[in-house]
């Protein structure tokens, strides 16, 4: 399913349940200890679609342990991203000559809980959403903007090891089954970050996934397979990976999620009652006092 919106060079695996065998590694058992039977199940399924995705790279099997902020640490040339929710585990994998930055989350096909919209939403992207529920009823809009944005935070975050708040992230949904996200970080960015990122999704089996993607241009050659003409792609990069200036980034209006942040320890899901500002939105089904799961 998750490899209809993925763009070429980019390896994937999913799984819709835990049955299959899944091994860990020592240093992966280690992390799973006290969890849950049903996390742990979870974990090694999702790391399994990680190493089948590898392999799919000629990648011999390693540790998958987790880095700053909990995101996978993948091997060196490597980047991935992995999520899992109820009924749906996948993982995705290219080489960073190919893509630049890649994120992937799968979430279920509802309406977000009463409130969380306003905590992830500026009111440019509320209006949006309005138009695209006239147009196309059927989708949960407001659940596919959490995941693209959750997907644009997976992207973001290896590369650049800051936090992102969701009204940093402008996202703009279509009906075709795309969407762009435009950055603009409280504080400065890394020199060469990507402020731009295009993305796809679907919605099946009850399901709504999203991927974003920071391409590498050269030659002519788009790794996103951007749809704008040019020299740019729409992820705001240059022929050779270098930044492009990209567009202006629109006036937001208000902040509406400071200083809550697309956290991804778990990966986060939005079927959870959301918390009151500040405190960050947690992982559905994350007790208060819990740390934070690796992914």
């Amino acid at each position: 399913m998750i490899e209809e919106i993925l763009p070429p060079g980019v390896r994937s695996a999913e799984a819709f349940d835990d049955l299959a065998p899944a091994p860990l590694f020592p240093e992966e058992a280690a992390l799973m200890g006290g969890r849950r039977r049903r996390r742990r199940a979870q974990f090694a399924t999702a790391r399994a679609c990680a190493r089948r995705a590898l392999a799919e790279l000629g990648l011999a099997p390693a540790p998958l342990l987790p880095g700053a902020g909990g995101a996978p640490r993948w091997p060196e040339g490597v980047v991935g991203s992995i999520t899992h929710c109820d009924g749906y585990r996948a993982a995705v994998a290219a080489r960073a000559a190919d893509v630049a930055a890649l994120g992937i989350d799968a979430e279920p096909a509802g309406p977000l809980p009463r409130g969380v919209l306003g905590l992830i939403a500026s009111t440019t992207e509320r209006a949006a959403l309005d138009r695209l529920a006239a147009e196309r009823p059927e989708v949960c809009w407001d659940r596919l903007l959490f995941s693209a944005k959750e997907a644009v935070y997976k992207a973001w975050f290896p590369a650049t090891e800051r936090w992102l708040g969701f009204a940093e992230a402008e996202v703009r949904l279509t009906p075709a089954g795309t969407f762009t996200a435009t950055l603009a970080p409280s504080a400065p960015p890394p020199r060469g970050a990507t402020l731009r990122f295009t993305g796809r999704w679907l919605v099946r089996e009850d399901l709504v996934v999203t991927s974003a993607v920071g391409c590498v241009v050269r030659h002519g050659r788009r790794g996103c397979g951007c749809p704008s003409p040019g020299p740019e792609s729409v992820c705001g990069l240059s022929p050779g990976g270098a930044p492009g200036p990209g567009p202006a980034v629109r006036d937001r209006g208000p902040a509406t999620a400071s200083p809550a942040h697309l956290t991804d320890p778990e990966p986060p899901s939005a079927s959870a009652p959301p918390p009151a500002p500040p405190a960050p939105l947690r992982p559905a089904g994350t007790p208060p006092d819990s740390p934070p799961a690796p992914v």
